[in-house]
């Protein structure tokens, strides 16, 4: 259900504006984004799971609430970040 840690560098990497940016709410929305769709998957098969679904419903709020920070400060940051994750907003 969590990503390994060479997936985590690989995201921090890609999103991150410099080496080691783990703070930026890109690299967050980023690892959110890949634990949300590791869950999702896990559900396919464990749809009983509701200790795990409260978890994955926290993780969308946190994301949603960085998007909205995002979006707020910089609208064509967030449209860039949507888009290059494949969020549909």
């Amino acid at each position: 259900m969590s990503i390994t840690p060479e997936r985590k560098a690989q995201l921090i990497k890609e999103f991150g504006g410099k080496e080691g940016d783990t703070g930026s709410p890109e690299v967050q929305v980023a690892i959110l984004t890949e634990r949300i769709t590791n869950l999702t998957e896990h559900f396919k098969g464990h749809a009983k799971d509701n200790h795990s679904r409260r978890g994955l419903l926290k993780m969308v709020s946190l994301r949603r609430s960085l998007l909205d920070y995002v979006k707020k400060n910089d609208q064509k940051r967030y449209e860039s970040l949507i888009s290059r994750l494949g969020i549909r907003r």
